[in-house]
């Protein structure tokens, strides 16, 4: 018998989306505090699936609707001293015809700034994980896992 002790790591999603050699990232942290960057997406909803909750994500941090494609990646992240676990996992997925980047403000007012970026640029920037690039810009047949790794604000 399964048990939720409500201590486990949490669950998320992130789309991988490459378009024309650019990758969608978005700073998903309020007011700015933080210049890290990384795939849209978040928390996962129980009684929903993953791809549902990658697409409603996507709409709150970008505001664009997507098509879910395969996992690509599974990357685990922990804050050492206060406990904190999460589990990510990874999809490639494309933006549906007709959705572009128009204006938008995300509902949670967690995300604020997004942008496309070449692998380059991507490089320059402060991002997670750090496997991001390669998986990004040389997709790989198989499903990648990044070990767990500490927290990083």
């Amino acid at each position: 018998m399964l048990r939720d002790s409500g201590k486990g790591p949490r669950l998320a999603v992130r789309a991988v989306i490459v378009e024309a050699g650019r990758l969608l990232v978005v700073n998903a942290w309020p007011d700015a505090h933080s210049d890290l960057w990384c795939a849209p997406g978040g928390g996962v909803e129980r009684g929903t699936s993953l791809p549902e909750n990658l697409i409603r994500e996507v709409y709150e941090e970008t505001g664009l609707t997507i098509r879910v494609g395969t996992p690509c990646l599974v990357n685990e992240f922990h804050d050492p001293e206060g406990g904190f676990h999460q589990v990510d996992v990874y999809f490639r997925a494309t933006i549906a015809p007709g959705a572009g980047l128009g204006d938008w403000t995300d509902p949670a007012g967690v995300v604020n700034r997004r942008r496309r970026v070449s692998e380059a640029e991507l490089r320059a920037l402060r991002f997670k994980p750090d496997s991001l690039p390669d998986l990004a810009f040389r997709p790989s047949a198989g499903l990648l896992y990044d070990p767990l790794e500490p927290i990083v604000r």
